[in-house]
């Protein structure tokens, strides 16, 4: 799976592929708008990925502050509000072969 067909598959209002790692899954239901399920998945995810997943929800929230804390456990700029869909897309990349 690309860049492309991920978008794809969260445009399609499908329920996400089942061999999504749950790295993928989380962006998947955060792209999808159900950011309960994105954030329960991300909270379980203990790498630095999954603290950088869990800063782009609380970013997306609008809670900034929790948000540049998880980023830091990622080593990874805090997230400004204006960046939060291209944040999203650098994560997914990061993941996804190109």
């Amino acid at each position: 799976m690309n860049f492309e067909s991920f978008l794809v598959s969260v445009q399609s209002g499908e329920k996400p592929p089942g061999s999504l790692s749950p790295e993928l899954e989380a962006l998947w239901f955060t792209k999808a708008g159900d950011w309960e399920r994105a954030h329960d998945i991300a909270q379980e995810i203990p790498s630095a990925m999954g603290s950088w997943i869990h800063g782009l929800l609380h970013a997306i929230e609008g809670d900034f502050g929790n948000s540049a804390y998880w980023c830091r456990q990622a080593n990874q700029p805090a997230i400004r509000r204006e960046e939060i869909e291209s944040e999203w897309e650098r994560i997914v990349r990061s993941i996804l072969p190109s």
